[in-house]
């Protein structure tokens, strides 16, 4: 028996572009039974990245395969294929890298290597959806003399930070500070210098304020104003927004914020002509606002979700979803005196006739750091096997 065990270092989210690293230990376990004729033997060992795709049949109306071309070696149980017996299709994958051949280790032995690799940066993000999936796994397959392959997956999550390979020029290289009493392997020297330009580029991209007023209306006039002082938000960051009911002309009862991405396929990939995108909500803001002035919104995005994209079959883009409740009477009608001493006191009114309508406004949801994002990965940064 021979125990696999592979552990991604830094956690098990990373930005398109990055470098992957992960320990992979075999260990022969020691036992009360073990003796010096207890060694165990690999023939070899193999390990790959590929990203799975799978998309609903019910939405998704992908092109035939062709079935003329049949592969006998992926059904053979002693060829490495990294996506065997996965869901959908393998849409992107890294050369396979052998890791040894023959490996002996006697009882109470381990032996570590070291997989590194580059994450392709024109990959899609990984996502759960609806309509489409989007998987990432890193494969290493092992495999005893005259036995089957076996397969350790260690599933982890992509961030593709868009318009970061436009950005990347020979010349940073040249420039870039270094500190020659340090050394480091030139991957990991360019894979930081690649971290601190996605951390410079969404610092940019999501710090820039300006205000932004919309005026709230409906067919019978004013309801209040709307005020956000940014568009453009990281995962993680919190969208906040103030309304001023003030000086409108029609007395709002309540309002709903809601913070919701469209997963939408493109034209050509929809299985019914015009079919309609599919909304998901992550987070909610209602409040009942009758005679209220003033008031304001705070919807957390979460660390979890995934920042807006674009591929040749699906994209996803966020947006604030609002949700009005105005009165359909004035003002002084939405209340009765309730007594004539001299304590007067005022109750509201049993029934009223309330009109609603709704209103979206786009907003843009980028990455983040990756350090950041993996904190809360539903994903183990440590995955094992037993051969």
């Amino acid at each position: 028996m021979i125990e696999v065990l592979a552990k991604l270092g830094r956690g098990p989210v990373f930005l398109a572009g990055e470098v992957l690293e992960c320990m992979i230990t075999f260990t022969n376990p020691l036992s009360a039974s073990s003796t010096s004729a207890s060694s165990e033997m690999l023939a070899w060992a193999s390990a790959q990245i590929h990203c799975q795709f799978h998309a609903s049949e019910n939405r998704v109306a992908l092109p035939p395969s062709d079935g003329s071309k049949h592969d006998v070696q992926a059904e053979n149980e002693t060829v490495f294929v990294p996506n065997r017996g996965e869901r959908g299709q393998c849409i992107l994958s890294t050369p396979p890298k052998i890791l040894f051949c023959d490996l002996r280790l006697d009882p109470g032995e381990s032996k570590s290597y070291s997989y590194c690799e580059t994450l392709p940066i024109d990959g899609p993000p990984s996502f759960r959806g609806q309509s489409v999936k989007y998987v990432y796994k890193l494969t290493i397959g092992c495999q005893r003399v005259n036995s089957p392959i076996k397969l350790l997956r260690v599933p982890f999550r992509v961030l593709v930070l868009h318009g970061l390979k436009d950005y990347q020029s020979p010349q940073d290289e040249a420039v870039a500070p270094s500190n020659p009493f340090l050394e480091e392997e030139e991957g990991l020297k360019k894979d930081s210098r690649l971290a601190d330009l996605a951390t410079e580029l969404l610092m940019v991209a999501t710090s820039r304020r300006s205000l932004h007023l919309y005026n709230i209306s409906n067919t019978r006039g004013k309801v209040g104003t709307f005020c956000i002082f940014k568009t453009v938000y990281k995962i993680g960051e919190d969208v906040i927004g103030t309304f001023n009911f003030s000086e409108g002309d029609i007395p709002c009862l309540q309002f709903s914020v809601s913070l919701q991405t469209e997963e939408s396929i493109q034209e050509e990939f929809q299985r019914r002509r015009g079919q309609p995108g599919s909304f998901s909500t992550h987070a909610r803001h209602q409040e009942a606002c009758l005679h209220t002035a003033q008031s304001s919104f705070s919807l957390p995005i979460p660390l979890s979700s995934t920042p807006g994209f674009t591929t040749n079959i699906a994209s996803l883009k966020w947006r604030l979803h609002f949700e009005f409740v105005t009165s359909g009477e004035s003002a002084g009608t939405c209340l009765v005196r309730g007594s004539q001493s001299e304590a007067i006191t005022w109750t509201g009114v049993e029934q009223i006739e309330v009109d609603t309508f709704s209103w979206d406004l786009p907003i843009k949801v980028l990455p983040t750091n990756p350090i950041l994002a993996s904190y809360v990965s539903q994903f183990s940064s440590t995955n094992s096997i037993t051969i």
